[in-house]
């Protein structure tokens, strides 16, 4: 089974959009099962491939160092047990069912919002990722620069977006957007590098995680030790007794102001945040109104955008080891 989550760009902003994986659980992409939600994953050592062609301005050889480091941009969470292993360069081309986890350059104009994407083959009942490959579109200009190129896109910025995909992620919500008059949405301001709205060209800052992001890896790859360092908050949010579905809530830790989302993702607006720091968070249930819905849901998805914003009435405390108590966020019809 084949399933898809990528970027894309329009004019000079980047936009960052999903395909069709409903996300099953924080920020990580998934399926429904009888059994429940299934969110993907690695459970073997990731060795990957990198295409042995380049592109106008970056050589498949910086496009394997840039590469090397997005990875360990995401190896480096602390607590995090990923093996990502560079295993040579190759003439395999990415997006094909070789079982060859590829990543390289790709020429696909007709495609003009795609800067790149990550396609999957997973095992559909245990979730487990079996092959990923991720591919950069030509019909961009890209740098590895080190300090970036001005009309160029980053490179690193794009890969370490895309292998959070190739990893289980999905995209976050924490971001802020306006309509273009020519076409699609601008970013305003972000704090997630998973966010579905990248930088423009020639700016580097999604090379460096955000709190968001480290806390979506840590929840899937964490383990026991990561498990006994953080924390979760877990609830529902409702308008009266009926759940919200597609509800973005986000916890924000009293003491450093760091900020970490998900949704609700049951018809019973039921909800998890984990991978947190201890301490007291304010937390706040808001729309989808402003983002293009399709970034995050599948469109058989009844997501719900007809309420209006609320804080929880209550500072929540998040423990260390462990869950606060459960909440419910009661938001009122627009």
């Amino acid at each position: 089974m084949s399933r898809r989550a990528g970027i894309q760009v329009i004019v000079c902003a980047a936009l960052i959009a999903g395909g069709t994986v409903t996300s099953s659980a924080y920020l990580k992409l998934g399926f429904f099962t009888p059994a429940g939600l299934v969110g993907i994953h690695w459970t073997r050592p990731i060795n990957y491939f990198v295409t042995n062609r380049g592109a106008d301005g970056v050589t498949a050889s910086q496009m394997q160092a840039a590469m090397g480091r997005a990875f360990v941009t995401w190896a480096a969470v602390p607590n995090v047990a990923i093996t990502p292993t560079f295993s040579g360069f190759t003439s395999a081309e990415p997006f094909e069912a070789d079982g060859i986890n590829a990543i390289g350059f790709r020429a696909r104009p007709e495609l003009e919002r795609t800067l790149g994407a990550t396609t999957f083959e997973i095992d559909d009942i245990t979730g487990q990722i079996l092959e990923s490959d991720i591919f950069f579109n030509t019909a961009f200009n890209w740098s590895v620069a080190s300090g970036g190129q001005s009309g160029r896109f980053d490179l690193e910025s794009v890969g370490v977006h895309e292998v959070g995909h190739l990893l289980g992620m999905g995209h976050s919500g924490l971001g802020e957007t306006e309509l273009r008059v020519e076409g699609g949405r601008r970013v305003l301001g972000k704090r997630a590098v998973m966010f579905p709205i990248a930088y423009p060209a020639g700016n580097i800052e999604d090379r460096t995680l955000e709190a968001d992001d480290r806390a979506g890896i840590v929840d899937i790859y964490g383990g026991r030790a990561a498990a006994a360092r953080t924390g979760s908050i877990s609830g529902r949010v409702t308008v009266g007794a009926t759940g919200v579905f597609g509800a973005h809530i986000t916890a924000m830790h009293f003491g450093t102001g760091d900020l970490v989302s998900t949704f609700s993702l049951t018809a019973n607006g039921d909800f998890a945040i984990a991978g947190l720091a201890p301490g007291l968070y304010v937390v706040r249930a808001e729309p989808l109104d402003d983002a293009d819905l399709e970034s995050f849901f599948d469109d058989e998805s009844a997501v719900n955008i007809n309420f209006k914003p609320v804080f929880y009435s209550k500072l929540v405390s998040v423990p260390k080891g462990g869950t606060g108590p459960s909440i419910q966020v009661t938001v009122t019809g627009k």
